[in-house]
């Protein structure tokens, strides 16, 4: 009995692996015939359990080709059908057929303006991603009914507003790919550096990020900011492995282990770089924010160790994102490439300036760098004011013990 139980744990996760991998193209794929994402994911999951009951007893392949969906939906399908059979074909048509024009509608309809940003995030990671209601709410640590809610009226809303399944054209399309490119972003970067929970990092959501992110560069190949953007995620992914302590304290860039970076990351970050730049070039336009920003990222990367970074250069790049977004984040950033290439009294003037900069006035890294900057400057009893100050505003558990550390080790 135990073994049977076991041979069924194993089939299922099988299928589990399966259907992560290959239910984006089956949801899209049935989005394209009924036209609502809904219907559609309800379709898939039809077939997931009947995939369940039925492989252990009758083989998989067998039992979709008979009786993968329900009798309900049939009629459904049916009626879908009959209406699509009466519509005059349109320029769409000739793209239906292409699986990965599919695909990149299915993404670009998760991510669809009409949506909150914490709906498109969700419905992107249960559609495109394959993640479970409950999975994508430990990601992001609120309740399993709060996700299942804002994924379903993320649905109601495209089916009330009947937005279409299709690629957008035009001016249209590159705003929302823009939109596209900044859900997979802030994914990664909740990966990255989790803004609260026990663990700094979650690696699931990075590796989620970064397998759309490959999808989406391949089907807009022409789209330097997409290319831009696996390039960044791929290098800051390199560091996973030496960014935490076997009990999962943080680690600090500058103390990390460069060893432990992975070295085949790098080289796809550097190459998606290489071909993020040719493309702008190709275009005649300038490199976008995330093109920038992983060239930043390669700066670190191509450094065999700390002493080595060309802390120049990564301040003329940070210049040029600034002027590119005004952003009081890549201002902070910059300050601290300032304090490496010029002496940290160079980078707390920039920092003193950001100081009342009400964006950044709840932002726990602002106190963080000006408590360092502090530090390095021998003003303990200014820096551990600092720390501790930043360790109130994260509601990262490890984050806080490591700024509460620092501000121990600050003596007077």
């Amino acid at each position: 009995m135990v073994a049977a139980d076991t041979s069924r744990d194993s089939i299922h996760r099988a299928i589990d692996v399966v259907w992560k991998i290959e239910s984006p193209r089956l949801i899209a794929g049935l989005t394209r015939i009924v036209r609502d994402v809904g219907l559609a994911e309800d379709l898939a999951h039809d077939a997931l359990v009947a995939a369940l009951e039925q492989w252990p007893t009758s083989g998989i392949i067998d039992h979709f080709r008979r009786n993968s969906l329900l009798d309900r939906k049939h009629q459904e399908l049916g009626r879908e059908f009959e209406i699509r059979e009466t519509t005059p074909p349109d320029f769409d048509s000739a793209l239906d057929d292409n699986v990965g024009d599919d695909l990149l509608k299915l993404i670009f309809i998760s991510c669809h303006p009409v949506l909150s940003i914490e709906a498109q995030l969700a419905l992107t990671l249960r559609l495109v991603g394959g993640l479970t209601t409950d999975e994508i709410a430990r990601a992001f640590l609120v309740s399993e009914s709060t996700i299942a809610q804002r994924i379903g009226r993320a649905k109601r809303t495209l089916a009330e507003k009947q937005i279409p399944f299709e690629i957008p054209r035009g001016v249209e399309l590159t705003v929302r790919l823009a939109s596209v490119l900044e859900v997979l972003y802030l994914i990664f970067n909740e990966g990255y550096s989790a803004t609260a929970g026990d663990d700094w990092m979650r690696p699931a959501l990075c590796e989620e990020a970064l397998r759309l992110g490959r999808i989406l560069a391949e089907l807009t190949p022409e789209n330097s900011e997409a290319h831009g953007l696996i390039a960044l995620m791929e290098i800051q992914a390199s560091r996973a492995r030496a960014r935490v302590t076997s009990s999962g304290e943080p680690i600090l860039l500058l103390d990390q282990n460069r060893a432990h970076w992975d070295q085949l990351l790098i080289h796809r970050g550097l190459a998606a770089l290489s071909r993020a730049q040719d493309t702008a070039k190709r275009s005649g336009r300038p490199l976008g924010s995330y093109t920038l920003q992983a060239a930043i990222a390669a700066c670190h990367a191509r450094a065999r160790v700390a002493e080595e970074t060309d802390w120049v250069q990564i301040v003329a790049l940070y210049n040029t994102l600034f002027q590119l977004t005004h952003s009081p984040i890549v201002a902070l950033n910059r300050a601290v490439a300032v304090s490496m290439a010029e002496g940290p009294q160079a980078g707390l003037n920039l920092v003193d300036v950001l100081m009342n900069e009400p964006s950044l006035a709840s932002y726990h890294l602002l106190p963080t760098v000006r408590g360092d900057l502090l530090s390095k400057l021998n003003r303990p009893t200014e820096a551990r004011n600092e720390f501790e100050r930043a360790a109130t505003l994260t509601r990262n558990t490890r984050e806080r013990e490591l700024l509460l550390e620092r501000a121990r080790s600050c003596s007077v």
